[in-house]
């Protein structure tokens, strides 16, 4: 039995969808940096999850475990779609720091400041997102547009469910 050549250094894949190559690379790009932020808000609202305390525990436990388990899903689609598009997704927790938007440096020891930092990166996001959903139109991308804007509504949601936990 012969062990098939795979060759993981291969760093891009020729494909024939319509779009041009350096249109990709540059919805690749985009989506990479997309990519590593949804990863940085997944780890912090895993990490609110873990380490909320005191009279809003149960809800915001509850409610951050939806968020999280969303975020993981949507990890791997973006990585796959950055993948689809002919180039190798960014991997590593170094890698998905250096290129986040948001800085993934929560005290999490005051439950209404964690959600706050949920919110605004929630938000954050969405508006990073906005700017890929113009230029995956601009490419003629359908599916990576379609993909995001589904992406911005879920972080909007996200920021409003937070928003009104500790509405005043």
């Amino acid at each position: 039995m012969t062990t098939p050549n795979i060759n993981a250094a291969l760093k891009e894949t020729t494909t024939k969808s319509g779009i041009e190559r350096d249109e990709r690379l540059e919805l690749s790009e985009q989506l990479g940096l997309i990519l590593a932020t949804s990863y940085a808000l997944y780890s912090e609202t895993q990490g609110v999850h873990w380490n909320v305390v005191g009279p809003m525990f149960y809800s915001v436990h509850k409610l951050t475990e939806e968020q999280y388990v969303d975020l993981a899903d949507s990890i791997d689609e973006l990585a796959e779609r950055i993948r689809a598009l002919g180039f190798k997704a960014p991997a590593g927790l170094r890698t998905m720091s250096e290129l986040s938007y948001i800085d993934s440096n929560i005290d999490y020891t005051n439950a209404v400041e964690m959600i706050q930092v949920l919110v605004n990166d929630n938000e954050t996001l969405s508006r990073k997102i906005r700017d890929v959903v113009k230029l995956a139109e601009a490419h003629d991308d359908v599916k990576t547009a379609d993909l995001l804007t589904e992406r911005i509504g879920q972080h909007e949601e996200n920021a409003w469910m937070l928003r009104s936990l500790i509405a005043e």
